[in-house]
């Protein structure tokens, strides 16, 4: 069955209402830039009150390895997601279970995935300037390519409407949905949440 993990965590009530609702992984954003940025001491907070065996990841674009480090020990983190422009040396220096994100524009995009070594690919739509929770979709055909080369995350554009066909279509290791299952920036629509996640897992 996929994994799904529910992006851009800010308070605690989305939080538990997304575990609740059957969610595997809960991101949290340390990216200043987007309206879903989390400081350290509320994720902290916020993980403390998790239930066992729900994954953490922190979500970073282009920080030092100084700052991802001291997320990771602060807040209880346990996977890292790079959105960034992050190398594969970068990615090689991390002592975590690394998520690497490529924003796609088409199968040239892959072009250097095979140069990563890490634990997952997360495949996002590319919109410039822009690091992710556009809300966009791209070509789910290049994510099927992807699945050579590790566990694929698919994320871009995905909402209830579409998460039946995307999981059918690409049979992902996991989907992640971030504004897809909004009220607003930052603020989970539950019930949004609780069909999401119905859907992706086929039930």
């Amino acid at each position: 069955m996929v994994k799904v993990k529910i992006c851009g965590i800010t308070n605690e009530e989305d939080a538990l209402q997304a575990v609740d609702a059957g969610a595997d992984a809960l991101g949290f954003v340390f990216y200043d830039l987007s309206p879903r940025c989390i400081f350290y001491e509320a994720a902290e907070q916020i993980i403390k009150k998790l239930p066992p065996f729900v994954i953490t990841v922190g979500v970073f674009v282009n920080n030092p390895i100084q700052s991802i480090n001291l997320a990771v020990e602060r807040c209880g983190i346990q996977v890292v997601q790079l959105h960034g422009d992050e190398t594969p040396t970068f990615c090689a220096g991390l002592p975590h279970k690394i998520v690497k994100a490529f924003r796609i524009r088409d199968v040239t995009s892959l072009d250097n995935i095979k140069n990563y070594l890490v634990s997952g690919f997360l495949l996002d739509a590319y919109v410039p300037g822009s690091y992710g929770g556009t809300g966009l979709t791209f070509n789910w055909e290049s994510a099927r390519i992807a699945k050579q080369y590790g566990p694929i995350i698919l994320a871009g554009g995905l909402h209830v409407g579409n998460v039946r066909e995307a999981v059918a279509t690409v049979q992902p290791y996991a989907i992640d949905v971030s504004s897809g299952v909004e009220a607003s920036p930052g603020k989970k629509d539950h019930a949004k949440v609780k069909e999401f996640i119905k859907r992706a897992k086929g039930l």
